[in-house]
């Protein structure tokens, strides 16, 4: 069992599978999820690479101070992650919040990311997506997580898959009962903290990305990936047809294929460019 040190002492769990010689994976969850949102890919990849899954502050077995959360702080603990871990530089995955989180990795310390890949997220929060999410941490506070967790899981399970689903959504999905509200609220304030800057300046991510999503996502819907594509100057964007916003858990194989692929093709052209030389590799 791992733990990192952020620079205000909270400590960061984090859990690291595969060769540790192999290029390195590092895997953020999203709002209310620890590193568990990823048992269907962690494992998977660790067949190829070191995979580095942590738990964001105020989630799973890493700290739950209270007060208040940034995603700069947060995209700040996963390099704390990485320090820890001696890894200089990685393929950043992020889901939902995790998505967003990568992104100030991205802008912040670019010279730590080999790729990023930005599932079901987005770089603006619309009006009904503040509400609802602020929605979300009243009921949580109010009522508890496992009421906040009812009220949430229609917006992340398909409804294909939600009768199927919805008993394990407790540990597999980004709203797992059982932990403190406090720490949910503040990553929820997190969230909704960010403003339009951050998608103003993602044209300065040079490194090559993946932007995945859903076409049943109502979350985070497609428009917030095409959106995220058009912005960063080296991404490529797939839409998994029948997929909501849980898809690495519902749609796990289509996911880990669409993921893997593209992990092979920057790993094999990082290897091939000379380091630093991000556009070519990008290609």
């Amino acid at each position: 069992m791992s733990y990192a040190r952020a620079t205000d002492g909270c400590r960061l769990h984090y859990e690291a599978h595969g060769n540790k010689n192999a290029a390195p994976v590092l895997l953020i969850q999203g709002l209310g999820a620890d590193k568990h949102g990823w048992n269907m890919q962690r494992f998977a990849l660790a067949l190829h690479y070191r995979v580095i899954a942590l738990d964001n502050r105020g989630a799973g077995r890493s700290d739950k101070p209270f007060g208040h959360y940034s995603l700069e702080q947060m995209a700040d603990d996963a390099i704390a992650v990485l320090d820890d871990a001696g890894v200089e530089r990685a393929h950043i995955v992020g889901a939902s919040m995790g998505g967003a989180i990568a992104q100030f990795i991205g802008l912040k310390y670019p010279e730590r990311v080999i790729s990023l890949t930005l599932a079901c997220t987005a770089c603006r929060n619309h009006p009904w997506r503040r509400e609802l999410l602020a929605q979300w941490a009243s009921t949580a506070s109010e009522r508890g997580m496992g009421a906040m967790t009812r009220e949430a899981a229609r917006w992340v399970i398909g409804p294909r898959s939600f009768r199927r689903l919805l008993p394990a959504f407790g540990w597999l999905g980004p709203m797992a009962m059982g932990r403190p509200s406090h720490a949910f609220v503040s990553q929820v304030r997190a969230i909704l903290d960010v403003d339009d800057s951050v998608a103003a300046r993602l044209d300065e991510i040079t490194a090559p990305a993946l932007v995945l999503v859903g076409n049943q996502d109502i979350l985070t819907p497609r428009g917030d990936s095409e959106e995220l594509a058009d912005r960063l100057p080296n991404a490529e964007l797939v839409v998994i047809s029948g997929a909501a916003h849980g898809f690495m858990v519902e749609h796990a194989s289509t996911f880990n294929r669409v993921l893997g692929d593209f992990l092979e093709r920057v790993t094999r052209l990082e290897r091939a460019v000379p380091a630093g030389d991000a556009t070519a590799v990008a290609g």
